[in-house]
């Protein structure tokens, strides 16, 4: 009977190595996949330690972000003076003088988006032509505006 044990012993200790082996092999194959995703990871780095990878990464993250707060900033910076700029056009021809035929007058509002510009004004007749400018803010004037400046400056408001 001793023989028997001393087998069923060798035996078991046989299926416990071949377990043991086989969950070795389980082991090296993972261990050799997250090395694998290590390498690609590292990359060309130089870096051999994870931690210090991920630190490079988060400082350049860092660099980014200001970067755009700069971006961002100029942006809108460059918005604020895009509305500022007076490229609203607005013409209205009319005819000043009843007794000569034709539209041959004129007002012209430059203005932006606030309605701050200038409108010119051309009043032609026969023998002579006047020509007035007047600045123009929130789409007043401190001078008086005539119906048809108020018309070029709401003309030149409404284009898009």
């Amino acid at each position: 009977m001793d023989e028997d044990a001393s087998l069923a012993a060798l035996g078991g200790a046989g299926i416990l190595i071949f377990i043991l082996l086989i969950w070795v092999i389980i082991l090296s194959v993972k261990l050799s996949k997250l090395a694998r995703a290590h390498r690609r990871m590292i990359g060309e780095t130089g870096v051999p330690k994870l931690e210090d990878v991920l630190m490079k990464v988060h400082d350049r993250m860092g660099d980014v972000q200001a970067k755009q707060a700069v971006q961002e900033a100029t942006m809108a910076n460059q918005e604020k003076r895009l509305v500022a700029l007076k490229g609203r056009v607005g013409v209205h021809r009319f005819n000043a003088f009843s007794d000569q035929g034709g539209e041959i007058s004129f007002a012209v509002a430059i203005v932006n988006d606030e309605e701050d510009g200038v409108v010119l004004t051309g009043i032609h007749s026969r023998e002579q032509t006047f020509l007035y400018a007047k600045p123009v803010s929130k789409g007043e004037s401190s001078y008086p505006l005539t119906p048809e400046e108020k018309t070029a400056i709401s003309q030149a408001a409404r284009k898009e």
